[in-house]
């Protein structure tokens, strides 16, 4: 996807999400409206380091552009399934268990130190357990069979690189799944909020994905900007008892800390550039 048609796709998914927004504060109230916003902003936030992970994979198992497209589409589709799923088993736990929400805000937490001081390793994303699971379970092709993500050779089945790489993406979705899904309750406990806030984030991924594939050295604060998103979304939750933060607020330092971390990163890559 070019770069200009991706910006397109990214205006309107985001331009889409917003004009929900605004037919939940009509229908419904203003109140689910700006949870609805908080809830989306920080899930779009949270998928843009997913995005940079998703393109580390790519380059570990050199994919080329054309086969990336196919992979990002069952992606999608595999996280709009496992949302549905995180989400369920969230609101159940509440329900049997109050006190989780603790929990999830201290692992929020934990995850923004995370995020802020670990670096991601292309070595380990080639050695990730479900991937190495696949390869002992099955035989796999050493090149890419076309986009097939398996082949039989001789009556034989195989799985192909292309398979190794929707694996990949699924369970780093997954982990993805696991920080943002307790970031959403701290939000709302609405699941049908929590859920159309995702499923926005996510129809805009493929073609933001596009959008930032060839800026990911750009971004350098960008994971910055999401530890502390995370990190205020864990305190928040761990405070809800003692503290009410409003939605204003909370929306308004959740775009604040994505703002600066985005314009920190282009100054001083521009900066960076022009020195060298």
């Amino acid at each position: 996807m070019p770069p200009k048609t991706a910006l397109r796709w990214v205006i309107f998914w985001l331009l889409t999400a917003t004009g929900f927004s605004f037919l939940i504060g009509h229908f419904v109230s203003q109140q689910k409206q700006m949870e609805f916003l908080t809830c989306y902003v920080v899930e779009w936030s949270l998928s843009l380091d997913n995005l940079f992970v998703f393109l580390m994979i790519f380059k570990a198992f050199s994919v080329e552009g054309h086969r990336q497209v196919r992979v990002l589409w069952w992606g999608i589709i595999g996280a709009m399934v496992l949302r549905m799923v995180f989400i369920m088993l969230g609101v159940a736990l509440i329900k049997l268990f109050e006190p989780v929400l603790i929990l999830f805000g201290l692992f929020l937490i934990y995850t923004a130190y995370k995020m802020a001081f670990s670096k991601h390793d292309d070595k380990d994303i080639t050695k990730n357990k479900l991937v190495m699971l696949v390869r002992r379970r099955f035989r796999v092709t050493e090149n890419f069979v076309g986009e097939q993500f398996f082949t039989r050779r001789q009556g034989v089945l195989f799985a192909t690189p292309m398979f190794l790489v929707l694996v990949a993406i699924e369970s780093s979705d997954v982990v993805f799944a696991v920080d943002s899904i307790p970031a959403a309750f701290a939000i709302t406990r609405d699941p049908l909020i929590i859920y159309t806030a995702n499923i926005f984030a996510i129809l805009g991924l493929r073609a933001l994905f596009f959008l930032l594939s060839h800026a990911d050295q750009v971004f350098n604060f960008l994971k910055y900007g999401v530890a502390l998103i995370l990190a205020f979304v864990g305190f928040k939750m761990l405070a809800a008892h003692y503290v009410e933060i409003n939605q204003y607020l909370s929306l308004g330092i959740i775009v604040v800390s994505l703002t600066v971390s985005i314009i920190l990163s282009v100054i001083l890559s521009n900066k960076k550039n022009r020195s060298s």
